[in-house]
């Protein structure tokens, strides 16, 4: 029975990919075997598949800012080596698939200590620190955006595949949407999304141009967990926490959505046409991946870009909602003539998969 290592974690983005790819391996008979931190959150995820092993190391967070607390994880992050090299050596994997994060680096250290093939996915543009280190360590990096091959050195490792998404968002009916929302179809419609704990400074923005956005348009707001606001009732307005099988039909709905720039989350708004109002983490709550994600979408003609702090302004949000409605016909034939490249997981998984 062949056998493959995951590893990644420090946060969902660390995460995701992995959960999506055990399924694969799991119907083709791998066993399968997940290296984390020890009490990290992809313990708690990997655990809702019982047929995966799970192992914990010592693991540092890798800071690109001064702080006291690196000193003592300088020592961690050698033990967490010593730790994975003896951990894959017992296990024996066939390969190991990483998908970054602090703990990862460990990971792809043991595995090349003991020869083996080892893959690494980057979803953003720039390669995140742990990944930056682990380059000359792995064989084959998956990268999602173009242009990340031209930060990279080691470019015969390089293979841009695109995003894995999946099918759950496509083929959305307009009509299901507008009876979900109680809203109209024939009326100019924005969505606003952050994320699953929702974004604050987005949330902030509905509030405060609650009234007059309503004026011109309908609004589907998906606020997230820490950020439903029962006082903001309307016609015209709906709000929720969050929405899994009818998103499909509220994208569908939307004339032009308004969102943080995560790369899964605006290659998936492009690959379904959707003119976008991107909205970067602020770079004091990131190492800036967010802006740069956005603007690699804004300089292909696929939407525009409104600062974290300047998106409750009015003076800013009114004319660059107006410009993108109106023009969404130029925003739809630039995506539709340079469409994002994709994959699906069973192609991802083949690719690893291969002798």
């Amino acid at each position: 029975m062949p056998k493959i290592v995951f590893t990644g974690g420090g946060s969902a983005g660390h995460v995701t990919l992995n959960l999506a790819l055990i399924p694969w391996f799991i119907e083709n008979g791998w066993e399968i075997d997940y290296i984390g931190s020890r009490g990290g959150m992809e313990e708690e995820l990997v655990k809702k598949y019982k047929e995966v092993k799970y192992y914990s190391i010592t693991t540092g967070k890798l800071r690109r800012y001064f702080s006291w607390q690196n000193f003592l994880d300088m020592v961690k992050i050698p033990f967490g080596c010593l730790e994975a090299i003896v951990l894959i050596h017992k296990l024996k994997p066939d390969v190991i698939f990483s998908k970054g994060g602090f703990v990862s680096f460990p990971v792809v250290i043991g595995g090349f200590i003991n020869r083996k093939k080892i893959f690494m996915h980057e979803s953003d543009l720039t390669p995140g620190l742990a990944n930056k280190m682990s380059l000359p360590f792995v064989n084959t990096f998956f990268t999602t955006f173009p242009e990340t091959i031209n930060k990279i050195k080691q470019k015969q490792k390089v293979k841009c595949i695109g995003p894995a998404l999946s099918d759950r968002l496509f083929n959305g009916s307009k009509e299901e949407g507008a009876k979900f929302a109680n809203l109209d179809t024939s009326k100019p419609t924005i969505m606003v999304i952050g994320g699953s704990l929702g974004a604050k400074s987005l949330n902030n923005a509905i509030k405060e141009n609650f009234e007059n956005l309503l004026k011109t348009y309908q609004i589907i707001h998906i606020s997230g967990k820490n950020g439903f606001n029962p006082d903001l009732k309307s016609k015209g307005y709906a709000q929720y926490e969050y929405v899994d099988k009818e998103l499909k039909d509220l994208i569908a709905l939307s004339d032009v959505v308004i969102s943080r720039a995560g790369s899964n989350s605006i290659f998936e708004l492009a690959s379904l046409n959707k003119p976008m109002i991107l909205v970067p983490l602020p770079n004091t709550s990131s190492r800036g991946e967010q802006s740069l994600n956005a603007k690699s979408f804004v300089n292909k003609g696929y939407g525009e870009l409104i600062k974290d702090e300047d998106i409750s302004d009015p003076d800013i949000l009114f004319p660059m909602l107006e410009k993108v409605y109106k023009n969404r016909a130029v925003y739809i034939q630039k995506m539709q003539e340079n469409p994002v490249k994709t994959t699906s997981i069973e192609n991802i998984c083949q690719e690893i998969s291969a002798k």
